[in-house]
């Protein structure tokens, strides 16, 4: 199962994250299939490839928690009922 998860970047103690689809089974800095953004929560920027994002949520892909709540906070679920109704 494919997930969309956060994968850890940048040094000790000012941690980036990156936004990518990876295999489930899959470490957490292990080989990803796409990068789709990147969140850094020290100064609370996110930038999202909405259109990879909605692909990925089109064929079946889980967001993991935190994730969830930036999609939510983005607006990405509600781009993704309205291209489906």
């Amino acid at each position: 199962m494919v997930k969309l998860r956060l994968k850890r970047c940048g040094r000790k103690q000012r941690a980036v994250y990156r936004i990518v689809a990876i295999d489930g089974r899959s470490r957490r800095e292990g080989k990803d299939l796409c990068k789709m953004g990147f969140y850094d929560p020290i100064n609370s920027q996110t930038y999202l490839n909405i259109p990879a994002i909605l692909d990925f949520l089109e064929k079946g892909a889980q967001p993991t928690g935190t994730l969830f709540d930036i999609f939510q906070k983005a607006g990405i679920f509600y781009e993704f009922r309205t291209k489906f109704n």
